[in-house]
């Protein structure tokens, strides 16, 4: 149960991690190249943070290298707004900035988790998602309230990614259970918090939330986009054709 939930944050932070990281030397100018790959780090540290406690609790001998490079798609449960492709820059502001969004909300109701390994993983992931989401609300804020072009292109990203928003605060029944025993974070009450930092940073931006959209879920049950695959095949490939291989 706490095993699923685990992977859950870790395999989102991992993924969400490789997307970012596929911007390294192609940003629109030089330091929002090196913000973009920083984020990519930190995201990265706290997958590896997580997937390390995750293999803790399986005892079943698996390392963090083992859950995050020998499982196969099915087995993933990132959210789907985590594995969209990058697109332009706007598209990957926006993605980052919803996730950020939540990210920061959820963070803040973890800490305070009776797990007290997840609670201080919690509580250090707090700090960057804060900075990650003064960044992207900042860029959300400049690109919607910019030029035609730069509004167009961010409304469009919106429009695209906002059926996948709902997907993070998907529950399962086990969710449910260590909701009730002060492990997990309430998702209801991040979503409430999420939705009006939300709001705020689009109505700033002169941007319109979609009136109608229909929500895609499935992502906790294992199920992806056609996008995950070609993801896991570009990061999986050194690990799986040179096994054990050490720097």
């Amino acid at each position: 149960m706490l095993f699923n939930y685990l992977l859950r944050i870790a395999d989102t932070n991992l993924i969400m991690s490789h997307r970012l990281s596929e911007w390294c030397g192609h940003g629109p100018v030089l330091e929002e190249d090196l913000a973009l790959t920083n984020t990519a780090l930190d995201l990265m540290g706290m997958a590896n943070s997580l997937l390390q406690y995750a293999a803790k609790v399986e005892g079943k001998g698996r390392t963090e290298d083992d859950l995050a490079f020998l499982r196969r798609e099915r087995e993933f449960f990132n959210t789907y707004l985590s594995e969209q492709p990058n697109g332009d820059y706007a598209f990957t502001i926006m993605r980052s900035f919803l996730h950020d969004a939540f990210d920061f909300h959820f963070y803040t109701q973890l800490q305070t988790s009776k797990d007290e390994t997840l609670a201080a993983l919690a509580s250090k992931s707090l700090k960057e998602a804060t900075y990650h989401l003064r960044h992207t609300s900042t860029w959300v804020q400049r690109l919607g309230d910019g030029t035609e072009e730069s509004h167009q292109r961010t409304q469009k990203a919106l429009n695209e990614l906002w059926r996948f928003t709902d997907d993070m605060f998907d529950t399962t029944d086990d969710d449910k259970k260590l909701i009730a025993d002060g492990i997990a974070a309430d998702l209801q009450i991040v979503k409430a918090n999420w939705q009006k930092t939300v709001t705020e940073v689009l109505s700033k931006a002169t941007l319109q939330i979609p009136a109608a959209a229909f929500m895609q879920l499935g992502s906790r049950t294992g199920k992806h986009t056609e996008y995950l695959g070609y993801l896991l095949a570009e990061m999986q490939h050194l690990h799986r054709a040179y096994p054990g291989a050490k720097w």
